[in-house]
């Protein structure tokens, strides 16, 4: 199992959620995050005044799913959530020991 993990701008949340819907994904977490990376913030300009945001808004997404169909969700959220410009995000997947469903007491690949 892999989990895998994304930082995506805010406005492509939705259509990556209906992209992994289609491929099969049964559940995505969201969080509201702040962040920066190579672009270091933005300067921006509020009533004539101009201000630096160092952290800018985006969404990170985390998905636990079975090894074989992560490669296959990595390439769908890259695709869906791309506009070419700085800040698209990044994409991460770490290795996954153990999952349990709390309801059921499923566990591994049923707890998905």
């Amino acid at each position: 199992m892999k989990i895998v993990t994304a930082i995506i701008k805010p406005f492509k949340l939705d259509e990556v959620r209906e992209a992994l819907t289609a491929l099969g994904v049964d559940g995505i977490t969201a969080t509201d995050v702040k962040g920066y990376g190579r672009q270091k913030g933005q300067t921006e300009i509020y009533r004539g005044a101009e201000y630096e945001t160092h952290f800018l808004p985006k969404v990170k997404i985390e998905i636990a799913v079975d090894a074989k169909k992560a490669p296959q969700v990595v390439e769908e959220i890259a695709a869906v959530a791309k506009t070419g410009k700085i800040g698209d995000g990044k994409i991460f997947v770490l290795n996954l020991e153990e999952a349990m469903r709390i309801r059921t007491g499923e566990t591994g690949l049923d707890a998905l």
